[in-house]
């Protein structure tokens, strides 16, 4: 089955993030510890605290770092409380955006967020907007050139709800939220190593921008992406020189 996420935007998105690694830290730190104060710090017990520090191995974080996290929001340390908000909204060509943020203070949330839209092209939205657009997934890919058949025999094998080739060769396994560690963990068992891998909202339609246009949604996107308190941001923009 062909799918729709084109290996250059896939990693054009990748190099980005790299470029923004100062950030990381302060990510990887609210993410840990708002996913410990949900689920609790134990993580053969709490899946989600199990990603957010694997995520954080994977970014070098010092493990001492990561344990202070997690007992500050066990209880253990003295800590901020943190806030999960959601905003959706519009780009360049109307485009779909999902903000996701972690605050401590709500009111300065939303302003920020609500002027990087006017400001660079954008609108911001009421909630449900544009979340219909996107399935809240796992998703790993894997380079153009890696073996379909047997990426496909053991995602299948191990509760992947489908398997996309893309025109350009690269793989894509989706999964449910709550069968990504098994599928992930199982491919890597059989040495397939994704370049991504990630639970996420995956677009189910992208809109194609070139030139100008994918410029200013390329500015707006950073923009939104440099905001202190913005966790994550999910677009379905296919962006094009």
């Amino acid at each position: 089955m062909a799918g729709h996420s084109k290996w250059a935007n896939i990693q054009h998105r990748k190099g980005r993030q790299d470029e923004k690694r100062g950030k990381v830290w302060t990510r990887l730190t609210r993410e840990i510890i708002v996913a410990a104060r949900t689920g609790g710090g134990d993580i053969t017990m709490n899946p989600r605290l199990r990603l957010a520090i694997e995520k954080a191995k994977a970014a070098n974080m010092p493990a001492d770092n990561i344990k202070r996290n997690v007992d500050k929001a066990t209880g253990n340390l003295d800590g901020v409380t943190y806030e999960e908000i959601r905003y959706e909204g519009y780009g360049i060509g109307g485009a779909a955006i999902i903000v996701d943020c972690m605050t401590d203070n709500r009111v300065r949330t939303v302003a920020e967020v609500r002027h990087a839209f006017s400001k660079y092209g954008g609108n911001l939205g009421t909630e449900g907007s544009v979340a219909f657009q996107f399935k809240h997934c796992g998703q790993l890919v894997f380079a153009p050139g890696t073996s379909e058949d047997k990426v496909m025999e053991v995602a299948l094998e191990a509760g992947a709800e489908d398997v996309l080739t893309d025109d350009d060769g690269a793989i894509e396994v989706l999964t449910a939220p709550g069968d990504y560690e098994a599928v992930k963990n199982a491919l890597e068992a059989a040495g397939l190593k994704p370049e991504i891998a990630e639970v996420t909202m995956r677009a189910e339609n992208t809109i194609d921008l070139a030139g100008d246009d994918a410029a200013r949604m390329q500015k707006l996107l950073d923009v939104i992406e440099d905001l202190d308190d913005v966790q994550e941001v999910y677009h379905n923009a296919s962006l094009s020189e």
